[in-house]
């Protein structure tokens, strides 16, 4: 599913939905306030799902919707049933559930349930929940509804892909993700982590073509102007990396040594680089030269291993052009190169 925009929030951001909508071949969804106009727009932009949400804790009512607690409950319902009315799928989503008073959020999610929403997104709106405490809310949530769950987890405190996870352990049937985690503040549940760990650590099938993962990170990063940290997990640039000498050399002999072994670079279009500074052993440089074009006997090795190591201890980056220069200080040889002659 595609959850493509906010229709009412202007003619251009209508046109993107609508546009979307036209080109996509998955469910599109629409966000709608639990306002007339809002869902009216969402409906007009033709999506297939409209998402419509209102705050249900008590700190959001009173100082975001300035309204009441029967207010809320009885917009909700109206907003879910012209939804529905309209066709088109339902998702309601209780904001700032994991601050709501329990009882309260029970009595929403059996109201909107009753009104014709298919699916109840639970949001942890301002990141406080963590995995079991979330688990224990997705299993309450799914006694008092029998529409499909959705989760929605921020990342405030690090936990928002782990609390993802821990809503489909619970029996949540989707999750909401973004490319690199991109979202309000921290961002949200990122999408290559808890894809992965859905497909690696858990052995799900997604449906998911993970080998572009790589891909669409890079793209996403070019055109939103927000770039991943080096040590991002899956998509970072020191995702497969491997400088120190211990992990360098059991990576060489056998990848799963030093990385998780249930994923490998290739399962999302990455590739394993081993870097050289001040933490490489010998077996990164040799594999380096040698994949330079080099022929280094062990004690070339050995000397170009030194400097690498003490030109990383004092900051330097050890580039190809600078791992070449060494190598040609210390005289290491080329290896010959092989001529095949072909048919006559």
């Amino acid at each position: 599913m595609i959850e493509a925009g906010f229709p009412v929030n202007s003619d251009a951001e209508f046109a993107a939905v609508r546009d979307v909508t036209s080109a996509a071949d998955t469910t599109v969804c629409g966000l709608a306030r639990v306002v007339e106009d809002d869902v009216e727009a969402a409906i007009d932009a033709g999506v297939d799902m409209v998402h419509t949400f209102a705050s249900t804790s008590d700190v959001q009512i009173e100082d975001s919707m300035h309204a009441s607690r029967e207010a809320v409950l009885e917009r909700s319902v109206a907003s879910v049933e012209r939804a529905a009315e309209s066709g088109a799928e339902v998702m309601f989503s209780p904001m700032d559930a994991t601050r709501t008073d329990p009882d309260y959020l029970f009595e929403v999610v059996e109201a909107v349930s009753a009104a014709g929403a298919d699916w109840i997104n639970v949001p942890d709106t301002c990141g406080v929940a963590t995995p079991d405490r979330f688990a224990d809310l997705i299993r309450t949530i799914r006694e008092h509804t029998d529409a499909r769950i959705d989760v929605h987890t921020h990342d405030d405190f690090g936990l928002a892909s782990a609390n993802a996870l821990a809503g489909f352990e619970a029996g949540a049937d989707q999750a909401q993700v973004s490319v690199g985690g991109i979202g309000e503040r921290a961002g949200n549940a990122a999408l290559e982590q808890v894809v992965m760990a859905a497909e690696s650590v858990y052995g799900a099938d997604t449906g998911i073509d993970t080998t572009r993962i790589t891909e669409l990170a890079r793209m996403v990063e070019e055109r939103s102007g927000v770039d991943q940290p080096a040590n991002a997990p899956v998509i970072g640039d020191n995702a497969f990396a491997h400088e120190s000498g211990i992990h360098a050399a059991g990576v060489i002999e056998n990848a799963a040594t030093f990385e998780p072994g249930v994923m490998t670079p290739e399962m999302v279009g990455a590739e394993r680089e081993l870097v050289l500074g001040k933490h490489t052993g010998t077996h990164s440089v040799r594999e380096r030269l040698r994949d330079a074009g080099y022929d280094p006997s062990d004690e070339q090795v050995r000397a170009v291993t030194r400097e690498v190591k003490e030109r990383g201890a004092d900051g330097d980056e050890i580039t190809d052009d600078t791992l070449e220069a060494i190598a040609e200080a210390n005289d290491v040889g080329r290896e010959p190169q092989r001529v095949t002659e072909g048919p006559t």
